[in-house]
């Protein structure tokens, strides 16, 4: 299983359609699937060093690194004058060089003092007022904000997001809300996307893709498939796959045809346990099974669209594996990481006989359609003590987004109750804390490397900060 940057976004052809249980058979062995035990399953990185405290109450970093504050929520200023809009989200890096092109999603609900302002051309709802949307940043190697616009507006909660293999930008609404006929003209709870840049958008959802509460993306390297996150509960959401129609491949013209509702197929994924039965969910599988292969089923949704019924409810437990705030999605050639950030005992989190947990982080495998636990973070009564947690920079909880280093590992951003970290992951390895939030309680999201390894972007949410972090990436990822 390649874990190399090259791969990101170009995951092997599938075998099998795999539609519905009877497909199963189809799949190659799990063999297939499992990592070759003389070169061990996955790279190992040096350790970082221990955080140092930041003097100016920000950011903690180890030695030799460095970061620069690119927007601020409410002070720097867009193109337009208005101000930096809030609730920094998912987001992706365009460019190569010393100049980059930033796409950002902002998680707001209706009319919000710092929403993002509805510009003439972006706007998808009129009646949501400055709300969720995308601001995209110029900025240079040394963070320094060339300027903010407005790239898509009119939407709500939009959450993590996915970049496609076209260079364009999928932005994704984490809500399941109709048209009301006064705060909301329109029904919310789509994708939509947004060219690499920045300049042009097509606010028009693509309905093909379903009408739930959208996490994050990543699409196969076939451009045949894409792997879709919900984060949703009572019941828990699951994980989708859209499967293009035969002989179709995506492309920076598919958008036309993704806003038909009835385009293609949306599936829910179900995990299958040694009896070739779905496992309800998640929660059930522990630290245990870490790097096990489990088959994988895809189970058609009956009305994508949510018109009467959100769609994991159109599907009985027996059916599908659910699982408590599926989170980040990222893409390699290979496959697609996706994460579950928790499932808290004595809740409707998880079933009352499941496994409570801080956190899995999971590896789909397009070829083999199989997916493995590669890192689990078991439920730790010190890691929700926050900054009195005696040793927070060990103690890890609520990994939320994902991405894909230059050099193969995992950088996760903590949205957890303990103190929130980027984390560097070696999938079946260890875990290290390369940054922690001093500024707030906020969770970090949209973590997004540059091309050339030079640049870490990420976002903390509240007070909602962009941040560049540079220093010796490869000497400890590489």
């Amino acid at each position: 299983m390649s874990l190399d940057r090259r791969s990101v976004l170009r995951g092997a052809a599938v075998g099998a359609t795999g539609v519905g249980f009877a497909a199963v058979g189809a799949v190659p062995s799990l063999a297939e699937a499992t990592p070759n035990p003389q070169r061990g399953p996955y790279p190992t990185h040096r350790p970082f060093p221990p955080l140092m405290d930041d003097p100016k109450g920000v950011l903690a970093l180890p030695p030799g690194f460095k970061y620069t504050i690119v927007t601020r929520a409410g002070e720097t200023k867009l193109k337009t004058g208005e101000p930096t809009p809030g609730k920094h989200d998912g987001m992706a890096v365009f460019g190569t060089g010393k100049h980059y092109t930033l796409i950002q999603n902002h998680e707001i609900g209706s009319n919000n003092a710092l929403g993002v302002p509805q510009v003439p051309g972006t706007v998808y709802d009129p009646g949501v007022g400055a709300a969720g949307g995308c601001t995209v940043i110029s900025v240079d190697r040394d963070g320094t904000n060339h300027g903010e616009w407005v790239a898509i507006s009119g939407t709500l909660t939009n959450c993590a997001g996915g970049h496609t293999p076209w260079g364009t930008w999928l932005t994704c609404e984490e809500t399941e809300g109709k048209a009301n006929g006064t705060t909301r003209l329109k029904d919310h709870g789509y994708v939509f996307e947004v060219w690499g840049d920045g300049e042009t958008a097509h606010p028009v959802p693509l309905k093909a893709l379903g009408r739930y509460a959208h996490e994050a993306l990543a699409i196969d390297r076939d451009k045949a498939h894409i792997y879709l996150s919900e984060d949703a509960s009572g019941p828990n959401g699951l994980f989708y796959r859209w499967r293009a129609p035969a002989g179709y491949r995506l492309d920076k013209r598919s958008w036309q045809d993704l806003t038909d509702v009835d385009f293609g197929t949306l599936e829910a994924m179900a995990i299958l346990g040694d009896d070739g039965k779905p496992i309800p969910d998640v929660a059930y599988l522990t630290s245990a099974q870490l790097l096990r292969p489990f088959r994988v089923a895809w189970v058609p949704v009956p009305d994508r669209d949510a018109v009467s019924v959100s769609c994991r409810k159109q599907f009985t437990d027996d059916q599908v594996t659910r699982g408590k705030k599926f989170e980040g999605v990222y893409g390699t050639d290979d496959g697609a990481y996706v994460v579950n950030s928790f499932a808290n005992l004595g809740t409707k989190d998880l079933p009352a006989d499941a496994v409570p947990h801080d956190g899995m982080v999971w590896f789909y495998n397009y070829k083999t359609q199989t997916i493995q636990l590669v890192t689990y973070f078991p439920s730790s009564a010190a890691a929700d003590q926050g900054a009195g947690a005696k040793y927070q920079d060990f103690n890890f909880d609520g990994p939320d987004n994902v991405t894909v280093t230059p050099w193969g590992s995992l950088i996760l951003a903590e949205d957890g109750n303990a103190s929130s970290h980027i984390l560097s992951s070696t999938p079946g390895g260890p875990t290290y804390a390369i940054a922690r939030n001093m500024i707030s309680d906020s969770e970090f999201c949209g973590p997004a490397f540059s091309a050339d390894g030079k640049v870490l972007f990420v976002n903390i949410q509240s007070p909602g900060l962009t941040l560049a972090i540079t220093g010796p990436w490869r000497d400890y990822l590489g």
